[in-house]
């Protein structure tokens, strides 16, 4: 199990809590990475807070190597951009696309860190970087972002699944099937239509680039008053949790009305008891999966 320190970034007074737990999965496969001022304030930019959650599938490589990379390809995207204007889309498109380029088919990360993953392995992406001004998710795959604003759920992210029609439509169009495996899945073997890093030990692997993509989507949310916080989780946690009783949770946590069995003076920090509570209602509920969640509070105010 993984929980947080409690940080404040002075970019945008975004205080954060998370955790990471192995659940009933046999193998631990999501990672977290939380960057407090990734990019400082400057003449063009505000400053931004970066936090995501990797979801891997066939073993850790990817999901650890986004982990380590992402965050970093993504500050010099964001300094590069200075110069000519800053584009969320084309810098987000690019930084995926570097990352995936770095890990993918014949990448330093092939059969010298074989953990068994074979023709499946990848992992999913939910990004968020919080600025003074705005939120930037960039997605791939069935991790999610969800914002409360003013006591509502809003979803920031739309899950990559087989089975949702416009990607299903893409994997057609690009010759390949959704088959229902254990549910939908692509070609019958993987669950989520989105995912950085399809790596091969097979030589045939390589054809579900066409289906499975690393291309994100990238929505810029302007911030308002109302904005409470944002919980970005695996899909072990939203599997079994809807985003409503999720924003619920934690607003009972934040506000002091919802607590776990602590003492007062064991409490890391009212967002990381919030992600904590929201990792044992998972397994309450009966999720297999790993389960990650980071809660970012935006307004300290209301709390």
């Amino acid at each position: 199990m993984e929980e947080s320190k409690p940080a404040t970034s002075s970019s945008s007074s975004a205080t954060h809590g998370f955790i990471s737990v192995i659940g009933r999965r046999r193998t631990m496969e999501d990672a977290v990475m939380v960057v407090p001022g990734l990019v400082a304030a400057g003449k063009w930019c505000g400053g931004y807070d970066f936090f995501a959650v990797y979801d891997g599938h066939g073993g850790t490589l990817v999901a650890n190597a986004c982990r380590d990379r992402l965050h970093l390809l993504l500050a010099d995207e964001l300094r590069e951009s200075a110069e000519k204007g800053l584009d969320w889309c084309e810098v987000m498109c690019s930084c995926f696309m570097k990352m995936d380029k770095e890990i993918g088919v014949g990448g330093e990360g092939d059969e010298a860190h074989d953990d068994g993953g074979g023709n499946t392995m990848g992992s999913t992406a939910a990004v968020v970087v919080v600025g003074k001004e705005e939120i930037v998710v960039a997605n791939c795959g069935d991790s999610r972002a969800v914002l409360c604003r003013g006591g509502v759920a809003v979803p920031l992210s739309r899950d990559h699944k087989p089975d949702r029609p416009d990607e299903r439509e893409r994997i057609e169009a690009a010759g390949g099937r959704v088959i229902n495996w254990n549910g939908s899945r692509v070609l019958g073997v993987l669950a989520t239509s989105r995912s950085i890093g399809k790596i091969s030990h097979d030589a045939g692997d390589h054809c579900m680039k066409p289906f499975v993509i690393s291309q994100p989507e990238t929505q810029v949310y302007a911030r308002t008053e109302s904005d409470e916080f944002v919980v970005v989780a695996s899909d072990g946690l939203w599997d079994v949790v809807s985003n409503k009783f999720v924003c619920e949770v934690v607003r009972g946590c934040l506000h002091g009305h919802m607590k776990r069995n602590l003492k007062e003076d064991t409490i890391i920090s009212y967002a990381t008891e919030a992600a904590s509570m929201l990792a044992e209602l998972a397994m309450a509920r009966g999720s297999k999966d790993n389960i990650s969640v980071i809660v970012i509070q935006l307004n300290t105010t209301s709390a």
